[in-house]
């Protein structure tokens, strides 16, 4: 059996991660780290999401910009998709 390693942020083209959605630094190991925030909180991961969002959405002024809301909205997203279950 042949085991895929994932790249490292160096190996990886720029078409391979995407910065907002799958950052490379999110995703070492066999799972990416919202998913395992997800199952270690369960029915509660909606706080997380909310969190990021409000995260997001304050630093934006200060940091990275467009980019942070653009995480602002993916987080708000998944907390759509959680409440709406």
């Amino acid at each position: 059996m042949t085991l895929n390693r994932r790249k490292s942020i160096d190996e990886a083209t720029r078409a391979e991660w995407d910065v907002v959605s799958k950052p490379l630094h999110y995703n070492q190991g066999h799972i990416e780290a919202v998913e395992y925030i997800k199952q270690q909180l369960g029915s509660e991961v909606w706080a997380y999401y909310e969190g990021n969002v409000l995260k997001y959405i304050h630093r934006h002024r200060y940091k990275n910009g467009v980019e942070d809301l653009k995480k602002a909205k993916w987080y708000l997203d998944k907390l759509i998709e959680e409440v709406g279950r």
